[in-house]
């Protein structure tokens, strides 16, 4: 058997807000954007080279979802980000205007630095040693 996590939904409170900056700050793919009426719409976005996780960009429309924008995990770090090259994208990403909650640093595991999307989820850049 072979199984993987095909897409995790994020709720945003915007959807353009949140392709630009997915496309835009992190370089992701927008990989669909349907329309399905009453003003919902499949956003899927990817980051560039990946093949199965996608994040599902899902607009909140009730006021409890909308109260777990920016805080999906109750302020710990919520998604890991690999990358091959990990000066590359801390610099793009930077230049870009992403808010980094500290400087990079050197783990055992790998390079790693925390940022924060445009909501406040905290996410980690993450370069594995191996």
């Amino acid at each position: 058997m072979k199984q993987h996590i095909g897409s995790i939904a994020l709720v945003v409170a915007d959807y353009d807000a949140a392709i630009d900056w997915y496309t835009c700050v992190l370089g992701f793919q927008l990989i669909e954007d349907t329309n399905m009426g009453g003003g919902k719409r499949w956003v899927m976005v990817s980051p560039a080279g990946a093949g199965e996780t996608r994040l599902l960009l899902a607009k909140a429309s009730t006021p409890e979802q909308l109260a777990r924008v920016g805080d999906q995990t109750g302020g710990r770090v919520f998604l890991l980000l690999h990358t091959d090259d990990f000066w590359r994208d801390y610099e793009r990403m930077k230049a870009a205007g992403a808010v980094f909650c500290g400087p990079p640093r050197e783990e055992a595991y790998g390079t790693v630095v925390v940022f924060q999307d445009l909501y406040g989820n905290k996410w980690d850049l993450l370069q594995p040693t191996s």
